[in-house]
């Protein structure tokens, strides 16, 4: 084979290794496990308590740990999503204000973390049933709070927590998925005078 016959292969073959050294691989997206959820159904609490509201049937009802002297608290868990959402319960006692603004002040103890917080007001004057929904972005330790109160007797307060390091962008679907329960939980909570007491 002569020089001149291969010089053509030579060219071919520079050619072909400088376009392969410059391609630039397309960086992929970070990658999330993929969560599959359960179907929508709710079921009513129906606990010997002041209140009522329904609850997912993929959710368990404890009372809660932390606070045991308070018959009226409860934890509303979602083992499935490592979740849990707190429910503290109180009677009014003339200090509405006071009870609204140390709720308002838990939500704003997550600002360091949160990118946002979002509030939606919910009124159902038939039910008497007044609160205010946060909705929190960001890493924030607790997603969603909220209060409902009847603004003379009843306070009723919920915060959602999912037990796994705050990273909104791989928690968004798991949010996103619990919100619609909380939300449920707002629109059919109910006072219950006679509770069983």
């Amino acid at each position: 084979m002569s020089g001149r016959s291969v010089l053509p292969y030579f060219w071919i073959l520079l050619f072909f290794s400088v376009v392969a050294c410059n391609r630039q691989e397309t960086p992929k997206p970070r990658g999330y496990y993929r969560i599959s959820f359960p179907p929508k159904n709710y079921v009513s609490l129906n606990r010997p308590l002041p209140y009522n509201f329904l609850i997912p049937i993929y959710a368990v009802v404890t009372p809660d740990i932390y606070n045991l002297a308070e018959k009226e608290w409860i934890t509303i868990e979602v083992p499935a999503n490592n979740a849990q959402i707190h429910i503290s319960y109180k009677k009014i006692n003339g200090d509405l204000s006071r009870l609204i603004e140390e709720s308002r002040g838990m939500v704003y103890d997550h600002v360091q973390k949160a990118s946002a917080i979002n509030q939606q007001i919910f009124v159902n004057r038939e039910k008497k049933i007044y609160g205010t929904l946060y909705t929190l972005k960001g890493n924030a330790a607790s997603q969603m709070q909220f209060y409902l109160t009847d603004s003379v007797k009843n306070f009723l307060r919920g915060a959602l927590y999912i037990k796994e390091i705050p990273n909104y962008d791989s928690l968004r679907p798991v949010i996103s998925f619990l919100s619609v329960d909380v939300i449920k939980m707002i629109e059919t909570a109910e006072w219950r005078e006679n509770h069983g007491r």
